[in-house]
């Protein structure tokens, strides 16, 4: 796995029966650590789609939102 460059968000990656996989995921360290997956994709491409990224930088976001919005 590796951090994505100027991001927040981590690439979880994985080989299965010749096909790439990748999951994106984010921690939350605020009280325990916890690994947050945002969501997966097949790659098809050596470099990771911009779209992917920004997605699951938007799903951090509404997670640390909510999360403040309930304390």
């Amino acid at each position: 796995f590796k951090k994505l460059e100027g991001s927040e968000i981590w690439e979880f990656r994985t080989l299965y029966a010749g096909i790439q996989y990748r999951l994106f995921a984010f921690w939350d360290t605020d009280n325990e650590t916890v690994v947050v997956a945002t969501h997966g994709i097949v790659k098809k491409t050596q470099k990771t789609p911009a779209k992917e990224i920004a997605k699951a930088e938007r799903i951090m976001r509404e997670y640390f939102e909510d999360k403040r919005e309930k304390i």
